[in-house]
């Protein structure tokens, strides 16, 4: 009887033992990236397709799903949440806040990106999708549209749940998106202090104020994720956008960000901007006129001479629109391989086709951001896919959308024509 309680005993302990097994989250690893904000070009990276813990992260695009309905017109800055017991009951960081009070949306963002307030987090949850789990099926959603492919969402705030997982090149990528289709709002982020009901908070992200040209965006910490930051940092007219992963201190963490944005302005100042390049291009076109203005032949229905080898001017044997299928080689050599989906007079329409094409590729698509751009002097908007590193794996998404009942053209770094597939 004795050995037999001891075997149901030891099997109790044993079946204990495995469920704490299962149900403890891993300890997170560490990872980082440093985007060029312009180009999208990676100047460093390390684990960064590794899913990891966002931690409050996560209420980056919590804002993002914010500022949506702001714009759309759903809500206004001056709209009142209001607060529910689960809000109420949520672990800090929050911001104290009542059942049956409510919170205006515009103290709602700053407590989200100040105090990085848990409570405020469920009671925008709650606001904008009934309920905080909806909602996060919505952040999921909506998240996988704009490209991130190993992000899932469980909760509005970023608390522990195993199953709540990104990456640092998916978190780079958001940081780049809130900024783009958002800038009226992105101001929120460099916000260093906010007050509420005469309490004052600062700022989690320490970078602000001590690191030049740090203007954003969030930090995050719980146990299992470490310590993690995104931040955005603009210098001489070139923007970075870096993502670190599981460090083990705050203070550690921002030393290390900085280190990495350090080397990324060293390397990106090698790359010249779009600004740039359309400055060449202007110069070369106003050359390109002149050698026109001068061509004896010009507008007497015949051909201008070809120039024998060697003759000192060669814009002579290309001409204003050799000029600038030239430009527009130089500005195509700014990025790695692109595929173009299709050409639209609304932008719109480029971005839904777009972000369509982005969904089909499912784990494909991982890291590609999609890009879309104004066709000089023709009003039609180009709906593309960015980033991605070479001619076969372009050739390859390409293959997938067409089986998809979708167009695709492959774009080379090097060649402005659009090559077929």
């Amino acid at each position: 009887m004795k050995s037999g309680a001891m075997v149901v005993k030891f099997t109790a302990l044993l079946l204990f033992a495995c469920t704490l097994f299962v149900v403890q989250p891993a300890q997170a690893k560490y990872a980082s990236i440093i985007v060029d904000v312009e180009s999208g070009r990676v100047l460093h990276e390390s684990n960064s397709d590794t899913r990891n813990y966002p931690a409050s992260l996560t209420k980056i695009m919590t804002l993002f799903m914010l500022f949506e309905a702001l714009e759309k017109g759903q809500v206004s800055l001056d709209t009142r949440f209001k607060v529910s017991k689960r809000a109420w009951g949520q672990a800090p960081s929050k911001l104290g806040l009542k059942p049956g009070q409510t919170i205006r949306a515009e103290d709602a963002i700053l407590a989200l990106v100040t105090k990085s307030a848990n409570d405020v987090a469920t009671v925008v949850a709650e606001a904008l999708g009934g309920t905080e789990y909806k909602f996060a099926l919505a952040m999921t959603k909506r998240a996988r549209a704009l490209g991130m492919r190993r992000t899932t969402f469980r909760n509005a705030s970023g608390l522990p749940n195993r199953r709540q997982l990104s990456t640092a090149r998916d978190m780079a990528l958001l940081g780049r998106r809130i900024m783009s289709d958002f800038p009226q709002f992105y101001h929120y982020f460099s916000r260093d202090r906010f007050t509420y009901n005469g309490r004052k908070y600062g700022n989690h992200n320490n970078l602000l104020g001590h690191y030049s040209g740090t203007d954003g965006i969030k930090t995050g910490y719980t146990r299992a994720s470490g310590f993690n930051l995104v931040a955005s940092v603009e210098r001489g007219g070139r923007r970075l956008i870096g993502v670190v992963f599981g460090g083990r201190s705050a203070k550690t963490r921002d030393a290390h960000m900085e280190s990495l944005l350090d080397r990324g302005f060293v390397r990106v100042a090698q790359i010249p901007t779009r600004s740039d390049l359309t400055q060449v291009a202007a110069e070369a076109a106003r050359v390109a006129e002149r050698i026109d203005a001068n061509n004896p032949f010009r507008n007497k229905g015949s051909a201008p001479p070809i120039l024998a080898q060697g003759d000192a001017d060669p814009a002579q044997k290309v001409g204003s629109d050799g000029i600038a299928a030239l430009v527009e080689d130089a500005l195509e050599r700014t990025g790695p391989w692109k595929i173009q989906v299709g050409a639209f007079k609304n932008s719109d329409a480029a971005r839904r086709l777009a972000e369509t094409a982005h969904g089909e590729l499912r784990d494909l698509g991982a890291g590609l951001s999609i890009v879309v751009d104004r066709m000089s002097g023709r009003g039609l908007y180009r709906g593309r896919l960015g980033g991605i590193e070479d001619e076969d794996k372009a050739r390859l998404a390409c293959r997938v959308l067409q089986r998809r009942k979708l167009d695709c053209l492959p774009i080379s770094p090097s060649k402005a024509k659009l090559a077929q597939n």
